[in-house]
């Protein structure tokens, strides 16, 4: 009995094994040829919008920065060309000034010496640096699981968004520093946070990781989808689901094509002079801007340490790479 019990045992963990479906492109070009060049250091955090490298420096959209964190401190966001980082503790750093906070802060955006911050409690805070005053805190529904991704703030002309963590944006007036109106993302999902917020042609997109949602000239449209990820290029949207699509949509997300990768579990978005994609067993997709056609490269990476896409670059292990 007990080896028939053992033999059951080994039977099912093949079973489970042989269960196990991965990517497997039918042909690959060989390995992407372009310059890898060293980061000098380890990705210890990371956002949407950059990371820190446990030497203190960090990754922006622009690129790795000469800037160094003090220790303890992980990048937030560069807006307004000022360097935010927050201590996960009680401050936040604005360039190499420190402020006293009440909580996390978890995501934060400046510009004209307002600085917009949402905390760990979902609560969001306007802070006017020139006077060392609150001009607005508000409290949400708490959120106790979040998606490690986590937009920032946005600064439009005479509004702030603020994206929070229970899958609504949060629209400010700069005129009266009051809220206005929510938009709900996303009400239901476990991890509704807001993954990605950005203004397109005045046209606002954001998304959590189970819907994507586009505001503009009055008409609201809102889509279902599992996201990996989500980046904008031009007036393009384009997302990468777990099911291993790969989407373009236009601004009011209407889709203009789209691809599928059976099984293929996408790390990241990035775009060169197309778009690519990192895809977890080693392979760089890229697809043509026509959506027509891909070229598949064998890319060698450590799946199980941080990466991340900013714009045309790859950051990977302790490398990182610009794409054509």
């Amino acid at each position: 009995m007990k080896h028939l019990l053992l033999l059951a045992s080994v039977v099912f963990i093949l079973a489970g094994c042989a269960g196990k479906e991965y990517y497997e492109p039918e042909d690959t070009v060989g390995d992407y040829e372009n310059t890898k060049a060293s980061l000098n250091a380890d990705i210890v955090s990371m956002n949407k919008d950059g990371a820190t490298l446990d030497s203190g420096e960090i990754i922006t959209k622009r690129g790795l920065s000469k800037f160094k964190l003090p220790e303890g401190y992980s990048f937030l966001n560069i807006s307004d060309n000022k360097v935010i980082a927050s201590n996960y503790k009680d401050k936040v750093l604005v360039d190499k000034r420190e402020i006293e906070v009440e909580g996390v802060v978890v995501a934060a955006t400046v510009k004209d010496d307002r600085l917009a911050m949402l905390f760990s409690d979902n609560s969001i805070q306007l802070y006017d640096l020139s006077l060392d005053k609150t001009l607005l805190r508000e409290y949400f529904t708490h959120s106790f699981v979040n998606d490690t991704r986590i937009a920032n703030p946005h600064f439009m002309s005479n509004i702030i968004l603020f994206p929070t963590l229970d899958g609504r944006i949060v629209i400010v007036s700069t005129a009266n520093n009051q809220v206005i109106k929510n938009i709900v993302v996303d009400a239901d999902g476990q991890f509704n946070n807001i993954i990605f917020l950005d203004v397109i042609e005045d046209t606002l997109v954001a998304a959590t990781a189970n819907k994507v949602i586009s505001v503009g000239e009055g008409v609201l449209n809102l889509k279902d989808y599992n996201v990996r990820d989500i980046i904008s290029h031009g007036s393009n949207i384009y997302i990468a689901t777990i099911d291993g699509q790969i989407i373009k949509t236009d601004i009011s997300l209407n889709i203009m094509d789209r691809r599928k990768y059976t099984y293929a579990k996408i790390y990241a978005l990035a775009y060169g002079s197309s778009l690519y994609a990192l895809e977890s067993q080693g392979y760089l997709i890229n697809i043509s801007n026509d959506f027509k056609s891909d070229t598949i490269y064998d890319f060698d990476f450590d799946n199980e340490q941080k990466v991340i896409a900013l714009e045309d670059t790859i950051y990977y292990n302790d490398e990182y790479m610009v794409l054509k």
